[in-house]
């Protein structure tokens, strides 16, 4: 019973030293990139009636004192979701994607129609105006935000993309 007791005694004692809990501490709690980022104004535009793409916009808002980079974004509603610029090609504006989108320390990236954006590939079904779709951004460091996005019905001051219909898609693998 004594060898038991001074057994427990010696575990108990190694469980709680201070030198074990700020070595653990520093590796299972540290911040990711997606604790300073504040994500503003999230929507995606309603794509009209047999549209199988769409593009979803939101602000970028880093806290943190690091430049931070998007690299990957999720959704539920679409097959694929890739990360896009617009770009004007000899007079014609493309559709590229991108492999990151960088927001500066202390900074905000916009996410907008005619500019970067998310985009919604091969879409699973319609979406009502007023649908939230929950989207999921991926960022360097492997931390994630997930974001309600609203859908709106596309205004004509937000008509560059233009329901994706005239711009060049041939370079897309899918």
């Amino acid at each position: 019973m004594n060898r038991l007791t001074l057994s427990l005694a010696a575990s108990l004692a190694m469980l709680s030293a201070p030198t074990l809990v700020p070595a653990f501490g520093s590796v299972a709690f540290a911040a990711g990139a997606a604790d300073s980022v504040t994500v503003v104004d999230p929507y995606v535009r309603q794509a009209p009636p047999g549209a199988t793409t769409t593009g979803a916009f939101m602000v970028l808002k880093n806290g943190g004192t690091k430049d931070i980079k998007l690299v990957k974004a999720d959704n539920p509603a679409s097959k694929t979701t890739e990360l896009h610029t617009h770009l004007n090609e000899g007079g014609v504006m493309k559709m590229r994607p991108v492999k990151d989108i960088e927001v500066k320390a202390k900074g905000e990236t916009a996410l907008k129609p005619g500019g970067l954006h998310v985009m919604l590939i091969d879409m699973k079904g319609p979406m009502k105006e007023g649908d939230m779709i929950p989207i999921t951004l991926t960022f360097d460091d492997g931390s994630s935000k997930k974001v309600d996005a609203k859908v709106v019905k596309p205004t004509a001051a937000a008509m560059p993309m233009g329901g994706m219909g005239g711009h060049d898609m041939s370079q897309h693998k899918h």
